[in-house]
């Protein structure tokens, strides 16, 4: 049963724990990136750090999964994106809607309680185009290009799915279609193609709006969130913005006011550095409309650092976008998904470093325990509350095991100090890669005690078989109770089993 609390003042939204709440998802930004996260950082991010300083930094936090699209699902769902219908690699800016019609998102449900909520960037979650004719390729190819008709809304978009107001594009912005979609309907049709094949600055060839400028994306949505909360900052509901940058992914291009101001001569460290503005511009607008003391304000990544940022090139520079982690984006390792996580509540959270185990599924569980409200059982089964770990009273159960999950589908299970890997190599684009003789001639598990060996070398699947069979046992759970949490089995979508499970039987057809 949901508790409906509409119509409060600014005082009585905060006695009725109805904080505002923004969430500013920077996409492939390392751990290192961040100078309060990596003391050896080359890159400055006073902003980052300030928000740091100034609540809690979570140094054990993790996405669902190694790479955007499922990731975002995660965020939005409470559920672990293999959980969906994609059980590897990542959208198109074609592909159809991923979150299900019937599924109770996270700005549906505070919706439901009393929230007005926006969402600024980019999307990559999916919706339904109006398709003319349909092309050879799949529209799940990251180059296929459908005949679109872009005079007409999409289906299954953003505002079908919670959200009050968009302004959002489709995919990553190296993906087709260039086109700025406001609350399901596209504000140009396209007149041009556009493509850039630059080594850092690069996107795919594909339609482009006259009012859709790559270079101008990160500002404009920016603007839009900016702009949001002072127009709805003095409203008696409190608002939910979620703002998912389309940097530091590629195409790498900060403005003029920031090239070379990293002094790394890498393009990267400067886009890095005006994500970081970005956030100072957020907590400027928060701090003139006075909502800074009852805003729950919330900055991660959507997993680790792209091998588009050059590490070789930054290393002579003496950065490290994964620190000491082993592997980037798209990988198994903790490279691959351990990421920056910084919370902050004036209000009500004080300043802390917490090394409590959180997961991108938790966000649903700790704004419904922040203010109070339920959800169905059906919803957000992988998400528990990390409002304890913030210094609040809570009820909830924390976060003790957490499931990892990579590019290629591959899975890894956390608990305790042990996490184990159920592939050969990395999963992703990190060597060894799947497939390769390298990775073919290691054995098909890994085990690494990260309190000893934080980054991955000694693998010791050979040394404590009993930890990877229990390990085993408990994921195979996780996956086919359709849920992590306490509550009535759920279905996963798709099909029972499927390739990157074949590890659940590996101990059997052994014997």
């Amino acid at each position: 049963m949901f508790a409906v609390l509409m119509g409060c003042s600014s005082s009585q939204k905060q006695e009725a724990n109805q904080p505002n709440i923004i969430f500013i998802l920077a996409d492939d930004m390392g751990y290192g990136d961040v100078s309060s996260f990596n003391e050896n950082s080359k890159i400055q991010t006073p902003n980052i750090d300030l928000l740091a300083a100034n609540g809690v930094m979570f140094t054990d936090a993790h996405t669902s999964s190694a790479v955007c699209s499922p990731t975002r699902y995660s965020v939005l769902t409470g559920r672990y994106n293999w959980r969906s219908t994609l059980k590897s690699g990542v959208l198109s800016g074609y592909s159809k809607a991923l979150i299900e019609p019937e599924r109770l998102t996270l700005q549906d449900f505070l919706k439901n309680n009393g929230y007005q909520t926006a969402c600024f960037g980019k999307w990559h979650l999916g919706w339904d185009w109006k398709i003319i004719e349909n092309d050879s390729l799949s529209k799940d190819d990251l180059n296929a290009l459908p005949n679109v008709d872009y005079a007409n809304p999409v289906e299954n978009g953003p505002k079908t799915r919670g959200f009050d107001e968009s302004f959002v594009f489709c995919g990553s912005l190296d993906m087709a279609p260039y086109v700025w979609v406001e609350n399901d309907v596209p504000t140009m049709v396209p007149t041009k193609y556009t493509v850039n094949t630059g080594k850092q600055t690069w996107w795919r060839n594909g339609p482009t709006s006259d009012d859709f400028v790559h270079e101008d994306v990160l500002p404009k949505v920016t603007e839009k969130t900016v702009n949001y909360i002072h127009q709805h900052a003095k409203d008696d509901a409190p608002f939910f913005v979620y703002m998912p940058l389309p940097a530091p992914h590629t195409p790498i291009l900060p403005t003029e006011k920031f090239k070379g101001k990293s002094g790394l001569d890498n393009a990267y460290g400067d886009f890095v550095m005006m994500v970081d503005d970005v956030v100072g511009q957020v907590m400027k607008a928060l701090e003139e409309t006075g909502e800074a003391e009852n805003t729950l304000l919330i900055f991660t990544s959507d997993n680790g650092c792209s091998p588009q940022a050059d590490f070789k090139q930054l290393a002579t520079k003496g950065h490290h976008p994964s620190y000491v982690f082993r592997g980037s984006k798209a990988d198994i390792y903790e490279g691959g998904h351990r990421v920056p996580f910084v919370v902050r509540w004036p209000a009500k959270v004080g300043k802390s470093v917490s090394s409590q185990l959180v997961c991108t599924t938790d966000l649903f569980a700790t704004f419904a325990d922040a203010i109070g409200a339920e959800y169905p059982d059906e919803a957000a089964e992988d998400s528990y509350s990390f409002l304890s770990a913030l210094g609040l009273e809570s009820q909830a159960p924390e976060r003790t095991n957490i499931v990892h999950h990579s590019l290629n589908g591959s899975f890894a299970y956390r608990k305790g100090k042990y996490k184990a890997i159920f592939c050969p190599g990395s999963g992703g684009w990190s060597a060894p890669q799947p497939g390769s003789e390298e990775a073919k001639a290691l054995p098909p598990v890994q085990l690494y005690d990260l309190e000893t060996d934080i980054a991955e070398q000694n693998n010791l699947e050979s040394e404590f078989p009993e930890v990877l069979e229990e390990y085993r046992s408990e994921l195979t759970s996780i996956v086919k109770n359709g849920r992590s949490t306490v509550g009535v089995l759920q279905k996963n979508d798709g099909p029972e089993t499927w390739p990157q499970l074949k590890w659940m039987n590996e101990k059997n057809n052994a014997q």
